[in-house]
């Protein structure tokens, strides 16, 4: 049994569980039971999908072959991982070259297969989006066979382009603008899977971080760093929300990925860095900013981090540290990269912000860029004074109607719509 129940640690079960019923007993949830290193030959062996075969065989306790992970691993990563080198030091990993150009890409489609492979009989997902991966599980998922998706997400807090990638695909789509925050839809999710008569009828499942399949998938760009770049990486800044991009990276490190410090960068809601300030967890009401997917003051996945460390939490303020980026010094880097002829979201760009204020010296740095400016063209354009394109992806679906339904912040109206549900 590969996966442990983090707030019930004598609940062990295998990934396939894990997947098929991602929380819990005391709705906890599920993070890799044991973390072993991967050969050295593995890394340097310059092949993506097959140092994710390796992870990802690695961290199921080989409870998939590698044939059958080598098969999933081509359907689902059938896209570039690219780096983008500002200076011979500072170095950006382009994550969003998948169909709905943003890094939740990776997660989607590999959970998408994972699904396939072990769910028999019909499943509803239900999943929360504070922008990006709404789109990429409802791509993932639109016109499979025996899935239902329900993608519930704050209205009027996220871009016109994230919303439309998802809210106009219809079919076996369904999608939920709730009147409040990302916090309010996720706790909505978690309300859902607590309901017994919800779960009876519905047999749900989540395609949040929450489930160790998007999250297994992330580790492996990380471990697959070495084929994009020589020298190791001494300071990796994530763009942080919920927390599950770093929680990756911190597994791909200790299962020896070339990478030292940990940047954990936030927007105004910034708990995680007043964590690691005073060693106090204070949640405050979550704030609306540029960077709308990180707009997130109670993060799932940080109790990862805090269970993988439990026995040795000097260590983590080590291994890790978190920096609060203004939508200012958003505004700011965003002029800047543009002025070098690079264009960033406002997600990296609180990334590349984070960067800037901290002391690297000569160091090896990377930046994690989490989703395409087009994905932000409206944003942008208000800052830079200038048209954005838009690739096709994006443009098409902006002439198309959008097919959400609004429910207001309660459990009891959003229990009746599932209930509702064909």
């Amino acid at each position: 049994m590969s996966f442990i129940n983090i707030s019930q640690q004598h609940q062990r079960v295998s990934f396939k569980d894990a997947v098929l019923n991602p929380i819990g007993e005391n709705s906890g949830i599920y993070f890799p039971h044991d973390i072993k290193p991967l050969d050295k030959d593995i890394f340097e062996c310059g092949d993506f999908h097959q140092i994710a075969v390796e992870t990802l065989h690695n961290l199921t306790h080989n409870e998939l072959s590698k044939d059958k992970l080598g098969s999933m691993v081509a359907r689902a990563f059938n896209f570039p991982l690219e780096l983008h080198s500002l200076t011979d030091k500072n170095h950006i990993l382009e994550l969003f070259h998948g169909p709905t150009l943003a890094f939740k890409d990776f997660g989607a489609r590999f959970l998408a297969e994972c699904l396939t492979e072990f769910n028999q009989q019909k499943a509803t997902i239900i999943t929360a989006t504070s922008g990006d991966t709404g789109a990429a599980v409802a791509h993932a998922f639109h016109g499979q066979p025996n899935v239902e998706v329900v993608v519930l997400y704050p209205e009027g807090k996220i871009s016109k382009e994230q919303e439309q990638l998802f809210c106009t695909l219809g079919d076996n789509i369904r999608t939920v603008k709730v009147d409040g925050n990302f916090d309010n839809c996720q706790s909505l999710v978690k309300q859902a899977f607590n309901d017994e008569e919800v779960n009876n009828k519905l047999n749900l499942n989540s395609a949040n971080s929450i489930n160790v399949a998007r999250l297994l998938a992330q580790v492996c760009y990380y471990t697959a760093l070495p084929t994009l770049i020589q020298q190791p990486i001494d300071n990796l800044v994530v763009p942080s929300g919920n927390f599950g991009n770093i929680t990756a990276a911190l597994i791909a490190k200790h299962m020896g990925a070339p990478v030292g410090h940990l940047i954990a960068a936030t927007n105004a809601n910034d708990t995680a860095p007043r964590f690691f300030n005073h060693k106090q967890w204070l949640p405050q009401v979550t704030q609306r900013t540029l960077s709308n997917a990180m707009d997130v003051s109670q993060p799932n996945n940080f109790s990862r981090i805090l269970y993988y460390y439990q026995h040795k939490l000097d260590q983590l303020f080590v291994d890790m540290s978190a920096l609060s980026i203004s939508d200012a010094q958003t505004r700011q880097t965003i002029k800047e990269l543009d002025t070098q002829g690079y264009q960033v979201d406002p997600h990296t760009a609180v990334g590349m912000h984070a960067l800037s204020k901290m002391n690297v010296g000569q160091t090896n740095n990377l930046v994690v860029s989490t989703a395409h400016p087009a994905k932000f063209a409206d944003v942008l354009e208000g800052i830079l004074q200038k048209p954005i394109s838009r690739p096709s992806a994006i443009s098409e679906c902006l002439t198309k109607p959008n097919l959400s339904i609004r429910i207001a912040d309660d459990f009891d109206d959003f229990k009746e719509y599932l209930l509702a549900l064909d």
